[in-house]
């Protein structure tokens, strides 16, 4: 038999398989000693996007439009990192408000009182593409969620140039027990979009990021609305009763998810023992 008679199948790439379960950039090939063509490209914009994710403007009217929309009081901050180049050099300005911020809030508390069971803050940290894709749809949960408990709100805080612990002086100023914060995450090569909720007990200026419990990768190639929302939810509901949060909380809400579809997209490498 000659070996053009051999039909005898081709092997088949073992990386193609691996290459469609993540989004992670491997098995790109080579051109020598380089990438090929295609992959640089792929890469130069997905560099390019994180870039823009990192340098644009919270357009925070549509967003406050959409809490009015819901029924929810929405007020409009900035921390005292008074634009980008600043907010991305000083990271220490972007978790303290502004003196005018400061004002408004301690003159909203005077007229309106200081017991609030819960803070909900929506900053752009270092992703404003995150919240204008994601916030919507988690704040429409977060209210269904505290209402159902009966819970009372503090109005949304809606920060400009700021980071996560920028919520501990709101909540404090507004004499919230209990604050989320929404923020647009650091951006990856494959994830210019991703949406963190950050829960503290009891918070206060000063805190660390001990005394916090991230949910992270909030979109819609990552953890799903729905997911996010269970795990936070049960979250919330553990620090109300255990009156803390953070490394003193562990997240066990994975353990009961409802539905194993809402588990997201899942890790290939670890086996399903179901």
């Amino acid at each position: 038999m000659s070996e053009h008679d051999d039909h005898r199948p081709a092997r088949l790439d073992p990386w193609t398989q691996l290459r469609g379960l993540t989004p992670a950039r491997i098995a790109l090939g080579r051109a020598g000693t380089s990438l090929p063509t295609a992959a640089h490209l792929d890469f130069q914009f997905a560099h390019a996007q994180a870039r823009d994710a990192v340098h644009l403007a919270l357009d925070v009217e549509p967003l406050k439009k959409k809490l009015e929309a819901l029924g929810l009081e929405a007020r409009v901050l900035h921390s005292a990192a008074q634009d980008r180049h600043v907010y991305l050099q000083r990271p220490d300005l972007g978790r303290r408000l502004d003196e005018a911020s400061s004002i408004e809030l301690r003159g909203h508390a005077a007229t309106r009182g200081h017991q609030h069971d819960l803070c909900i803050v929506v900053a752009d940290g270092l992703s404003a593409l995150a919240v204008h894709q994601h916030a919507g749809p988690m704040l429409q949960r977060l209210q269904a969620y505290a209402q159902g408990q009966g819970w009372s709100l503090a109005p949304v805080c809606l920060v400009q140039q700021g980071r996560v612990a920028v919520g501990d002086e709101i909540a404090e100023l507004l004499g919230a027990r209990m604050c989320v914060v929404l923020i647009g995450e650091r951006p990856g090569l494959s994830s210019p979009d991703s949406l963190g909720a950050y829960l503290t007990w009891a918070p206060r200026v000063g805190l660390t990021d001990a005394a916090r419990n991230c949910i992270s990768n909030i979109r819609a190639a990552g953890l799903s609305y729905d997911a996010a929302m269970y795990k936070l939810a049960w979250l919330m509901d553990q620090a109300r009763r255990r009156q803390l949060s953070g490394v003193q909380l562990k997240d066990e809400a994975q353990q009961a998810l409802p539905d194993a579809s809402a588990r997201g997209p899942g890790n290939f490498l670890v086996v399903d023992q179901k």
